[in-house]
């Protein structure tokens, strides 16, 4: 009762430590609170030995606001990208995950600044915004001292990334050499530590051997020393593990994780495969033809999605604790043409929730909560419980397939008529109504 406000924090947090009761923090375990709340207890007492840092002082690195990234083709213009933001703090990892072509790349080498000017075109309004710095204003050398230094990139296949004609530790080399104006002898001293970090078996003789004298799997080290070599604050990994069987896969991640710890780096990761990101990832966003359609922390993605899209990405993925032998859930039809204006919702056509208002309009962000979200108009209120639509849509797989082919029919005859000058089935009464929130 003598101790002092500073003294009784400090032996709360030993004890803390001594007990391993961390666990138990959060309010959950029973305090007086008319004395002082536990939670602030924990956190202060944390903040002292060094333990838990506050969630408020964790540093934004990366800021995306309203991208759009398009591309002209000769069939028309392209909109890959269409109205994404998004943040990314320090020390965290962000997943980005979406099917193939839906604009996951695209998305992250825009970042950087990637793509030829030629035929694409990041649209007046997108802001990236770099510890306040905005990306999309610098000039070519400010760019040159950005790319490898402060922010990396592991590309997809490192087979086409890397030179074929160069040996693999002279490609290493070249980044310290601009960035770091290290002497030749340093460079490779510094190499050979890289490869070793990266667990590069017999790194000393890989550093002569050129990119087709190695495996996939190292290859892809060989790429993750590249990107490290400066010690960058964020690091791109555009599917790192693509091509790669199950067991180069986990070391490869598990590298990442670890490498992450010691650099406290930031991490976007991008791929299709929800099961390398599960033990990975501090948050989640789902990308789906252009578009983020679900964004979340691992645990409410993985455990509580709410938007169809990545309830299906979750059924499609194998589930080593099956009790029963089951086929797996396939998400039928194909993703929207991009060159068309997406109004309605993109998912709509192969979607077996869908309703009438699906067709017609295009659904917003809602928040479920501080840091979930979700693009779809089952989050309102209007609209019938998911059991209900499931009883409406079946539980079987042909009957999901006859739902898809239905709304891909129904989709033909609208478009059919709105190019020929007439007006979709709904959109004369522009009014909302009961009608659009039955099943469609």
């Amino acid at each position: 009762s003598k101790s002092t406000d500073s003294e009784c924090l400090q032996n709360c947090g030993s004890s803390l430590l001594r007990s391993n009761s961390w666990a138990s923090v959060g309010g959950k375990r029973p305090f007086d609170p008319n004395i002082i709340r536990w939670e602030e207890v924990s956190i202060e007492a944390g903040r002292m030995t060094g333990i838990v840092d506050r969630a408020e002082e964790r540093k934004t690195l990366l800021e995306v606001e309203h991208l759009n990234v398009s591309f002209r083709t000769m069939n028309g213009v392209v909109h890959a990208v269409r109205d994404v933001s998004f943040h990314l703090d320090q020390g965290e990892t962000l997943a980005v995950v979406g099917e193939s072509g839906c604009g996951k790349t695209v998305m992250i080498k825009s970042l950087l600044r990637l793509h030829d000017k030629t035929n694409a075109q990041i649209a007046p309004g997108s802001r990236i915004l770099f510890e306040g710095r905005d990306i999309g204003e610098m000039n070519k050398k400010e760019l040159m001292e950005l790319r490898g230094n402060e922010i990396a990139m592991i590309f997809q296949d490192s087979q086409t990334s890397l030179n074929p004609t160069t040996q693999v530790g002279k490609q290493i080399e070249e980044a310290l050499l601009i960035h770091k104006k290290l002497p030749k002898e340093a460079c490779r001293k510094r190499v050979l530590e890289l490869l070793k970090m990266v667990e590069m078996p017999d790194a000393e003789a890989r550093m002569k051997a050129y990119p087709h004298q190695l495996s996939g799997g190292m290859r892809q080290r060989a790429m993750i020393a590249m990107a490290l070599a400066c010690e960058p604050k964020v690091l791109l990994a555009d599917e790192p593990t693509t091509a790669l069987d199950v067991t180069i896969q986990a070391q490869l991640m598990d590298l990442l994780v670890d490498l992450k710890k010691k650099l406290n780096m930031s991490i976007i990761l991008v791929t299709h495969d929800l099961s390398v990101v599960r033990d990975f990832a501090d948050r989640i966003q789902v990308v789906y033809a252009g578009q983020i359609v679900e964004r979340g922390t691992t645990k409410e993605i993985m455990e509580r999605p709410k938007h169809p899209y990545t309830m299906a990405l979750l059924q499609a993925m194998p589930d080593s604790y099956m009790q029963t032998k089951s086929r797996l859930q396939t998400i039928g039809g194909t993703p929207p043409d991009l060159r068309l204006p997406l109004e309605c919702c993109p998912f709509a056509a192969r979607c077996r929730y869908c309703m009438n208002i699906c067709k017609r309009k295009k659904p917003e962000l809602t928040d479920i909560s501080q840091t979930q979200s979700a693009r779809c108009f089952l989050l309102d209120e209007r609209a019938p419980r998911m059991k209900e639509l499931e009883a409406m849509a079946g539980k079987t797989k042909d009957s999901v397939n006859d739902k898809i082919k239905e709304n891909a029919k129904n989709n033909a005859k609208e478009n059919a008529g709105e190019s020929a000058g007439q007006k979709a089935p709904g959109t004369e009464n522009p009014q909302k109504n009961d009608i659009d929130w039955e099943k469609r």
